[in-house]
């Protein structure tokens, strides 16, 4: 009796385990998952970052367009005589934009009349890159992926 006694005890003390197998899949199957969940979330990561700073290096060409366009403004509307250069490229641009450079473009109209004062149209175009050809906007011939450029024109009246 006593020995039956034990051997009800034990079942009550310690139970039938379970097979073990059936844990290790699981935990592999959430390893595994977990493992997946990290590398899609790294090239999520690195995809945007990359979108970044593509965004800033768009964003640099247009401010340094937009710098161009103003030095050419200056040039028509500010000197007695305006000063309207074909072509003429700008590479020295400061702080952040030192790795652009502007080509701004000039192009004056016929001399009009109005009311008796002399007028004349002046189309300027400045586009601005960060791997310019031969020292100058656009760059046609590369096929970079991180190259960009901007233009931006206006025209004047004076």
């Amino acid at each position: 009796m006593n020995a039956e006694m034990n051997t009800e005890m034990n079942a009550i003390i310690r139970p039938r385990r379970p097979e073990r197998g059936v844990s290790s899949v699981l935990v592999l199957a959430i390893l595994v998952t977990l493992g997946s969940l990290a590398v899609h979330a790294t090239g999520l990561v690195t995809g945007a970052l990359g979108d970044d700073s593509r965004a800033i290096a768009q964003a640099r060409a247009a401010a340094a367009a937009e710098a161009g366009l103003e030095w050419g403004r200056h040039r028509v509307l500010v000197p007695a005589t305006p000063v309207c250069t074909p072509a003429l490229t700008l590479n020295a641009l400061p702080g952040t934009l030192q790795g652009y450079a502007v080509t701004v473009r000039c192009t004056a109209g016929p001399l009009l009349t109005d009311g008796g004062a002399p007028l004349r149209r002046y189309q300027l175009v400045a586009t601005a890159c960060n791997l310019p050809a031969a020292g100058a906007c656009p760059n046609a011939a590369t096929a970079a992926g991180d190259y960009v450029q901007r233009t931006v024109q206006v025209v004047l009246h004076r």
